[in-house]
């Protein structure tokens, strides 16, 4: 089932990611875990990115469930293109949205999946709003 991107997504990073051999599973394809390392690699780069890198002693991005949908299987060796998009800010959370495709067949999506990010004070263990500077890279 192919997901929905919101009409009003905005790409916000890609980033080229190299498939191991060792990312594979026993039937010879990306083995399902890899997706969900390969969509937090280029959420977790993006902050960085951001100079965004979570704070233990003030407040960050969290993500609170995640999700992938496997359309075509991946096989090495090959070379991933992840596009990441950003959409529906709120007070303290906004969605992210992600597409994978070989570097070799572009425009053909492969896998795609996304999470919803909660901007969190750490020290409260609560939600915080989202800081002016991070709304902006959403809109």
């Amino acid at each position: 089932m192919r997901i929905q991107l919101p009409a009003e997504k905005k790409l916000v990073y890609q980033e080229v990611i190299a498939m191991r051999w060792g990312d594979m599973d026993a039937m010879g394809h990306l083995n399902n875990t890899s997706y969900f390392r390969y969509l937090e690699t280029v959420r977790i780069n993006w902050f960085t990115q951001l100079a965004c890198p979570p704070d233990p002693s003030g407040e960050g991005p969290v993500i609170v469930n995640a999700f992938c949908n496997f359309l075509i299987q991946l096989e090495y060796p090959c070379d991933v293109l992840v596009k990441m998009y950003v959409s529906d800010p709120q007070r303290s959370s906004f969605e992210s949205w992600a597409t994978l495709e070989r570097v070799d067949q572009p425009g053909v999506v492969h896998a795609e999946g996304g999470a919803t990010t909660v901007w969190v004070n750490f020290p409260l263990k609560k939600s915080a709003p989202l800081p002016d500077w991070m709304r902006a890279h959403l809109v």
